[in-house]
């Protein structure tokens, strides 16, 4: 057996201002997208995946289609509501400071 030793770089993290690594802005919370926009868009989303889940199961194209199309609605859906003003910081809704 060998009994080389093996080191480490200890400057793994690049030099930079606190909190940007790799041209990434670090510094601030990325959020959670909870708003009505966003929560329209996962609840018709999961409403998609079920359908196409049980189509699935029981063998059925044309309704596992329809589960999918249901999936690209939601996200359209939320797209559009983000853009009328009901997503995270939009001009429809009143931030109660949570």
């Amino acid at each position: 057996m060998s009994k080389a030793t093996v080191s480490a770089s200890t400057s793994a993290a690049p030099k930079g201002p606190k909190g940007v690594y790799d041209d990434v802005d670090h510094s601030e919370a990325p959020g959670h997208g909870n708003s009505p926009a966003a929560w329209t868009c996962v609840i018709v989303m999961l409403i998609g995946a079920l359908i196409a889940s049980i189509a699935f199961v029981i063998a059925n194209t044309p309704i596992f289609v329809a589960g999918a199309a249901v999936m690209v609605i939601g996200l359209l859906a939320g797209w559009a509501m983000r853009k009328a003003g009901y997503g995270v910081g939009g001009s429809k809704l009143k931030n109660s400071g949570h």
